[in-house]
């Protein structure tokens, strides 16, 4: 099922938010009437400077304004994302404490086998926040100039090709391990530490493709430093309107999407959940908010909390497909 766009959304929003008022206009516990009544955390599962981090920045600020209370973004990176993910599987479900996730959450489910939580039990979601085109690039020297040609070329040089990712079990391998089950082709990895040094991998050719997200990749394709080849979603971007997607290209279904969202500890109250819910759509519709999201390459969703719940669930199914077949294993 395709993400729905925020316009798709906005007119449910009223309707809502009337609801939302009534609810909480309800006797209820004393956390929920009083939610909320500190500072609340927003655990980012990486280091400062990232995607989501980013992402977590630009929308806090709106909602700290409309919840009259401050929105602290916490760093706790490690394991992939899985150490701070833990912190909030285990924070008090009171709605102050909050995980803005990556799409490493669902991959983290069939990557880890001693994760701590439950990653689809142990959260009660927000909501999408917005998604985040892939791309596949190759370095100019590569004598493939669309899909057709890259997957006939790895088919004769098994082995030979290198795709650089920025880690193992991180999005890109996942997505270039997608890639290979699909077209029944080889190509090797080649894990760098962090995007900065997977491009740079890229431009001097130590590496001859990658999947990485359009932000990322657009200044070098424009340069002329890398080639795009296809975008990884099913939908073409309108950024790189005459570059193909992967779908159309000859691998039918083929789709690799890297979204950020919002989830709160399982069992935090629904009027709670219902009130960032409504906090967050409405925080991503004023203008220098939405225009700060776009000029990160996103394209801005704000789901319901049952719509992230099943793009988790689709995810972790089709993940653990890859991992099956391929071996992949966390460092």
């Amino acid at each position: 099922m395709p993400f729905r766009p925020l316009s798709n959304v906005l007119a449910t929003v009223n309707l809502a938010a009337a609801t939302l008022v009534g609810i909480l206009a309800l006797p209820a516990p004393a956390a929920a009437q009083a939610w909320p009544s500190k500072p609340i955390r927003m655990v980012v599962p990486f280091p400062a400077g990232g995607g989501i981090d980013t992402v977590a920045r630009i929308v806090a600020p709106r909602m700290s304004e409309s919840l009259a209370q401050p929105i602290v973004i916490e760093n706790r990176s490690g394991a992939g994302g899985t150490v701070g993910t833990e912190v909030v599987a285990r924070a008090a479900p009171d709605g102050h404490v909050l995980l803005a996730a990556f799409a490493s959450h669902a991959m983290n489910a069939t990557l880890y086998r001693d994760l701590s939580y439950d990653t689809e039990r142990a959260f009660a979601p927000i909501s999408l926040i917005a998604t985040v085109p892939n791309i596949l690039v190759v370095h100019p020297s590569l004598p493939a100039k669309s899909v057709g040609e890259l997957v006939a070329l790895a088919r004769k040089r098994p082995g030979e090709i290198n795709y650089a990712s920025v880690g193992n079990g991180t999005p890109a391998h996942l997505s270039a391990e997608l890639f290979n089950t699909m077209a029944g082709v080889k190509m090797t990895h080649v894990p760098y530490k962090g995007a900065p040094a997977s491009i740079i991998g890229m431009i001097t050719g130590e590496a001859q493709l990658t999947f990485t997200t359009l932000l990322i990749a657009l200044p070098h394709v424009k340069a002329g430093k890398l080639r795009p080849l296809a975008v990884a979603t099913l939908a073409r971007s309108p950024m790189l309107p005459d570059v193909p997607t992967v779908d159309e290209s000859g691998l039918k279904g083929y789709d690799s999407v890297a979204w950020y969202g919002l989830l709160a500890p399982a069992g935090t109250p629904a009027a709670v959940v219902d009130r960032l819910h409504a906090e967050l759509v409405r925080s991503v519709q004023v203008p220098d908010v939405r225009d700060n999201l776009l000029r990160q390459g996103t394209d801005i969703v704000a789901s319901s909390p049952a719509r992230f719940a099943q793009v988790i669930r689709e995810d972790i199914a089709k993940w653990t497909k890859v991992v099956k077949a391929t071996g992949i294993k966390a460092d």
